[in-house]
């Protein structure tokens, strides 16, 4: 096993990343599993197990140890507010919605387990979430690798493009959660 190896590490940032539900390391998985990088089934399958396991544990932070984590989200009240929503409008679905919504995939497992969701449905739930998501994700990524990498390569070419995405990304998503939270 070479320890300096894309594969070695990949894999094990595929499982830290995914733990917390990151969606660009799981298309990063599919992009490099497509240059021959990685294994596109083994990616997958860790980044599954390692979602799946990450909303457990939010889930078991949110049932068990409610006291020690309420410090941390006392700034967010107002997203707290909006994941309790979306829980109680879509129900069962919210377990699939909030994998994709980036800002408030931490706080829903958190909310459902502190209005007192059942731990075993959540749990069969989750594990259906969460191979949706991933599988959405990295086979989006790795189906569009041609156009990905291209992307890339004319960003590297034109460096300033770069701060111009990320900035507008990061305008976006803020824009989109004070909207969102917002009382109307």
């Amino acid at each position: 096993m070479d320890f300096g190896s894309l594969e070695t590490w990949g894999y094990l940032a595929v499982a830290f990343f995914a733990f917390g539900g990151s969606l660009f390391i799981v298309a990063a998985a599919g992009v490099f599993s497509y240059m021959g990088k990685m294994d596109l089934t083994t990616a997958l399958a860790i980044a599954t197990v390692s979602n799946y396991l990450g909303d457990m544990f939010l889930f078991y932070l949110g049932r068990y140890q409610k006291k020690q984590i309420q410090p941390y989200f006392a700034k967010h009240k107002r997203k707290i507010a909006l994941a309790t929503l979306i829980m109680r409008k879509y129900g069962v679905w919210a377990i699939f919605i909030q994998k994709f919504l980036y800002g408030i995939k931490t706080l829903v497992p958190l909310s459902m387990a502190l209005s007192k969701y059942d731990f075993k449905k959540f749990g069969f739930y989750n594990i259906f979430a969460s191979i949706v998501f991933i599988l959405t994700i990295g086979l989006s990524a790795y189906y569009s690798s041609e156009f990905i990498i291209a992307m890339f390569g004319y960003i590297q070419e034109n460096p300033w493009i770069a701060p111009v995405i990320l900035f507008s990304i990061v305008g976006g998503v803020w824009y989109l959660m004070e909207y969102m939270t917002k009382k109307r």
